[in-house]
């Protein structure tokens, strides 16, 4: 314990901060007293002063009497692993944290006196040391070990009760006794844990939670929020403060209601976060310039920092689209009500006023809160169509005033946007429809419009702007970055566009236009498909950093997101830091969240990419639930995947994606040229190679897990398994 000075009076709040900070193990109120001889009337003194520095946020309580640092966690804790770290490590987070920021991260040391191995859900107690911005804990001993969990379907057959696990990494049954059901029923969706002990045969299990019924098609994206623990019902004083918002006014905010915004969004789309806007400037010093402006839902006006609201949205991370549902970031009162920009209804805004040249540079940029009143909701193929030159009776109406300027600024923008290069995949994007029953109808690839791009340009723009007025500002940014990608992945990539007789230079600066000339060679070619995902997978994975590196793909040096804070809290955090730089009113970043950026950054790129993981699970199990109807028949695709177990194989009218074994290709032996990306015949020297098209049929489609499983047609022979008969999959789901 660090002793201080004897002193006859009360000391002040910085001498008590500085024995907090200063003192290695725990420090309460009893420690502080003995430090600085305190007496019984200055010990009523000291409580006050404490309660008063607590207040401040100048010292944080740190277990039941504990105090401490705020943000800082104790030398001896107890902490909870919740997941893997990019290299695989183990990560934790304190099991008690009572501040309005988000906890520390905690890198947590592996340990050899612990067995079994420490795994994700264990409680540790541990001891911490700081390590960067966050702690480095070296495990004590383990307070409790976390039971394995699965999501599986359970069944009945004369052997018992069994649980198909919905993983494809998981392939074997488990057992349930009668007693471990929990109520369930065949047919049925459950969360079941993993009991210990270890026989002959299926491993045992026991439910812990009825997730659904398979008979709901709906059940399949269950499937997916289960899995990857993306939370769905918000807590109680989240939904209560939504409830009981009132709506934005005009106090502080410009009046825009009288100019024509419009909103370009999906048919289905259900929030509108963004309106644009485009005029003519009629500075004759700016010949052919105009004005882009772009309005953004002000959030922030209603989610506060620290709030019920903000906790819940923070957890969250993002919203989650799955083919048949959305799990928002924010309540629904919030994300399709409050903060939508829907028609002819006031809202407020942050409005980005972007002023360009005629080649599209922009010249100047300010940002303001304001009201206005979206004139039209517009969808995509709307826009499109009236560009084509077939406008509905609403886009004839608002074609001069607001679809011609729109779509010449966008001229504009796009010559820029030509200029600087930014990396151009062509990836196709594939769109589940459903029946009025709920069942999947058909799969189809996904229209691609220029309304698309008019949107991303305005948008582009609007984020770009963001990030420089914060850096002008010199206040913290949660920057979009994206880092130029591995010289070992770009090394792999010229040797398999090398097998395909195109060339890559190695020896250029590694910029995106280097990848859109090999991108340009293969355009309508065979090799299209391959050679895009190829280039997508040198990529390195864009995420959320304060700290500014760029963004590669998009070939910018600053980038920010600005203009989606319905959905996704980096944004918020954006608008925050705008409204305070701005001094725009209430609602701006507060001292706390800034010195947090990092731990944040961290959390909210991890649920970035347990969104993306989930939805894309998800559309595995629809189209897996559509194939499943077609059992038996063939289809042409195109290699989409070559590794030692065999080829990956998707389907050109589909975009299903299905694999076949490398033991159905036939009786000879088959080596994996990975250069090349090929499965290569040792005796016939047949070759399959990536982008090759082929033909397929079906042997089974689980829609369960998202598994399907090819036979080719070209002299293969069937895999072990024996196919399942046409229908055989819904009717297995039903029961």
């Amino acid at each position: 314990m660090v002793r201080a000075p004897r002193r006859a009076t009360l000391p002040d709040k910085e001498a008590v901060r500085q024995f907090i900070e200063n003192s290695p193990g725990k420090v309460g109120k009893r420690e502080i007293v003995r430090a600085f001889g305190l007496t019984g009337a200055e010990r009523i003194g000291l409580k006050t002063l404490l309660k008063q520095m607590a207040g401040d946020g100048l010292i944080a309580r740190s277990g039941r009497r504990g105090l401490g640092m705020p943000g800082r966690l104790p030398s001896v804790a107890t902490i909870e692993i919740t997941g893997l770290d990019q290299e695989g490590g183990l990560v934790a987070r304190p099991l008690v944290w009572e501040e309005a920021v988000p906890p520390p991260a905690i890198a947590v040391q592996p340990s050899r006196e612990i067995r079994p191995a420490l795994a994700v859900g264990d409680r540790l107690l541990a001891r911490l040391a700081p390590d960067g911005a966050g702690y480095r804990a070296r495990p004590i001993r383990r307070i409790e070990r976390a039971p394995e969990r699965l999501l599986g379907v359970l069944s009945q057959s004369p052997e018992g009760w069994r649980l198909t696990p919905a993983s494809r990494k998981d392939r074997g049954d488990y057992r349930l006794a009668a007693a471990d059901l929990g109520g369930a029923l065949a047919g049925e969706l459950v969360e079941a844990e993993v009991l210990p002990g270890r026989r002959l045969g299926p491993r045992a299990a026991r439910v812990r939670e009825r997730v659904g019924s398979l008979d709901n098609p709906r059940a399949l994206s269950l499937i997916a929020l289960h899995q990857h623990e993306i939370p769905r019902e918000f807590a109680a004083d989240a939904l209560r403060q939504a409830r009981h918002l009132p709506p934005a006014g005009l106090a502080g905010r410009e009046d825009l209601r009288d100019l024509p915004f419009v909103t370009i969004d999906g048919e289905d789309a259900r929030d509108f976060d963004d309106a644009v806007l485009a005029e003519v400037d009629s500075d004759a010093a700016n010949p052919g310039g105009f004005w882009l402006w772009v309005a953004i839902a002000d959030v922030a006006h209603y989610v506060r920092a620290g709030s019920a609201l903000d906790r819940e949205a923070l957890k969250r991370g993002n919203s989650v689209y799955f083919p048949d549902r959305v799990v928002p970031m924010l309540p629904e009162r919030l994300s399709n009500d409050l903060c939508s920009l829907r028609e002819a209804e006031d809202r407020p805004v942050l409005v980005a006023r972007l002023r360009f040249d005629a080649a599209g540079h922009k010249r100047e940029h300010r940002f303001l809160r304001a009201v206005i009143r979206s004139s039209a909701r517009l969808t995509y193929a709307e826009v499109q169509a009236a560009a084509d030159g077939r406008p509905s009776a609403k886009l004839e109406r608002l074609r001069e005033r607001v679809l011609a300027p729109l779509l010449d600024a966008h001229a504009s923008l796009y010559r820029a946007r030509r200029r600087r290069g930014p990396l151009e995949l062509e990836l196709s994007e594939m769109q589940v429809h459903f029946d009025k029953e709920g069942e999947v109808s058909a799969i189809r690839p996904r229209p691609r419009y220029l309304s698309h791009r008019l949107i991303e340009d305005c948008m582009i723009a609007a984020n770009v702007a963001a990030a420089e007025a914060l850096e002008d500002l010199a206040l913290p940014c949660m920057y979009r970055i994206h880092a130029a990608p591995d010289a070992e992945r770009v090394r792999g990539l010229a040797r398999f566009l090398a097998s395909l007789d195109l060339k890559f230079s190695l020896g250029e600066s590694l910029r995106p236009r280097l990848f859109n000339r090999v991108l340009e060679q293969v355009d309508g070619g065979q090799h299209r498909d391959a050679v895009n995902q190829a280039v997508l997978r040198t990529q390195a994975q864009a995420e959320y950093s304060p700290d500014n590196i760029g963004h590669f793909g998009l070939a910018l040096r600053r980038y920010a997101h600005f203009t989606s804070p319905i959905r996704r809290y980096a944004d918020l955090l954006v608008h925050r830091a705008l409204i305070r730089g701005l001094g725009l009113g209430e609602g701006g970043l507060e001292d706390a969240e800034a010195l947090a950026l990092a731990r944040v950054a961290e959390r909210i790129s991890a649920a970035e990419r347990r969104a993306m993981a989930a939805e894309r699970d998800a559309v595995d199990r629809f189209v897996a639930a559509y194939m499943a109807e077609r059992i038996g028949q063939d289809f042409v695709g195109r290699i989409a995947g070559v590794n030692r177990a065999g080829l990956f194989v998707r389907l050109q009218a589909t975009g299903a994606d299905g694999f076949v074994p490398i033991s159905s290709l036939g009786s000879e032996y088959f080596s994996h040229v990975e250069a090349e990306q090929s499965l290569v015949g040792s005796r016939s020297g047949r070759r399959y190679r990536l982008g090759d098209e082929v033909e397929v049929r079906l042997l089974e489609a689980v829609p369960v897990t998202g598994g399907l499983l090819f036979q080719l047609q070209d002299g293969g022979r069937p895999p072990a398994r024996q196919p399942a008969r046409p229908g055989a999959a819904r009717r297995q789901r039903r029961r």
